[in-house]
C-alpha cells in the first residue's frame, strides 16, 4: 500500500466572500509525481498554496506525512517542503547564483558560514536546469524561459523531500518543457522526491505523472492513475470538452485529442 504524502480533509479554501474549494478530501501518494489539472478558476493554485501553508484554510485540514501542517515549525517545514509559486519576482540586479543560494536559507543559521554542502547543492541545481554558464548573469537579463529555470534551480537547491511547483513549464518552449518535466521525474526516481505540480498540458501531465488530480468548477472530478482520470467522460465534466482519448504512440499513456 502506497504511503500518503499530502492529505486534505474537508478542506475549504477561499478569498474574502468567495469559496474556491469546498470540503475537499484528497490523498496524494508519497514518492510519486502528481499533477493537478483543471480549468482556469477551479482552485488548482489555491490548493497548492494551502498544501504549502502559504494560505490558511477557511476550514478543514492539510497534513504532511501524517502531521498537521499548521503545527510544523516554520524552518522544519522549509526543510521538508519547497514550493515554486506562479509569477515569482526576483530582486532587481540579483544574479542567478545569488537567487539560487536563497534556496539554502532553511539549512543555515543567521550567521552560519557558507558550507561545502550549500555550494554543492547550488552548483548541482544550476547544472540540472542548464544554467551553470549563466550563474553570474543578472536574473532580469535572462529570457522568460531562462528566468523560470533559475527559479526552479532555487527550489532544487533547497533539497527537500517534497517539491511543489505551480505551472513550472510557464514561459518555456516545448523542448525546455520536456527537459524540466524530465528533470523532475529524474529527481523523483533518483531520490524518492515527492513532486506535485499544477499543469495545463494534459498530455504532458499524463506522460510524466504517476498520479493525477482532476478538478472541475464544482470540485473534485477524479483522482488516480492517468488512465483512470483522463477519460472522455471526465474531460467533458471538468472542462466541457468533447475529446477522444487514445494511447500516446510513444509512451502508451493517455493522449487527449479534442474533437
Amino acid at each position: 500500500m502506497t504511503a500518503t504524502a499530502l492529505k486534505t480533509e474537508l478542506l475549504t479554501l477561499g478569498y474574502r466572500d468567495r469559496i474556491v474549494i469546498q470540503d475537499l478530501t484528497l490523498e496524494l501518494p508519497d514518492g510519486k509525481v502528481t499533477s493537478i489539472l483543471g480549468p482556469n478558476g477551479c482552485g488548482k493554485s489555491t490548493l497548492l498554496k494551502a498544501m504549502a501553508r502559504l494560505i490558511q484554510p477557511l476550514s478543514g485540514h492539510v497534513s504532511l506525512a501524517g502531521e498537521e501542517i499548521l503545527k510544523i515549525e516554520t524552518r522544519a517545514l522549509a526543510r521538508r517542503l519547497a514550493i515554486l509559486p506562479q509569477a515569482s519576482k526576483a530582486p532587481e540586479g540579483i544574479t542567478v547564483a545569488d537567487l539560487v543560494k536563497r534556496g539554502r536559507t532553511p539549512w543555515r543559521g543567521l550567521l552560519a558560514p557558507w558550507s561545502e554542502a550549500d555550494a554543492e547543492a547550488c552548483e548541482r541545481a544550476l547544472r540540472e536546469v542548464g544554467l551553470a554558464d549563466l550563474a553570474e548573469r543578472a536574473v532580469d537579463e535572462l529570457s522568460g524561459g531562462q528566468r523560470q529555470r533559475a527559479w526552479i534551480a532555487l527550489v532544487l537547491a533547497q533539497d527537500t523531500p517534497y517539491l511543489l511547483l505551480d505551472e513550472p513549464t510557464t514561459w518555456l518552449d516545448l523542448t525546455h518543457q520536456l527537459e524540466v518535466l524530465s528533470l523532475l521525474r529524474e529527481r523523483n526516481r533518483a531520490h524518492g522526491t515527492t513532486v506535485v505540480t499544477v499543469l495545463h498540458d494534459l498530455n504532458l501531465a499524463a506522460r510524466f505523472s504517476d498520479h493525477l488530480v482532476l478538478l472541475g468548477r464544482d470540485g473534485l472530478v477524479e483522482t488516480g492513475a492517468p488512465e483512470k482520470v483522463l477519460t472522455e467522460a471526465n474531460l467533458e465534466k471538468a472542462f466541457g470538452l468533447k475529446a477522444l482519448v487514445i494511447p500516446d504512440p510513444v509512451t502508451g499513456t493517455p493522449m487527449v485529442v479534442p474533437r
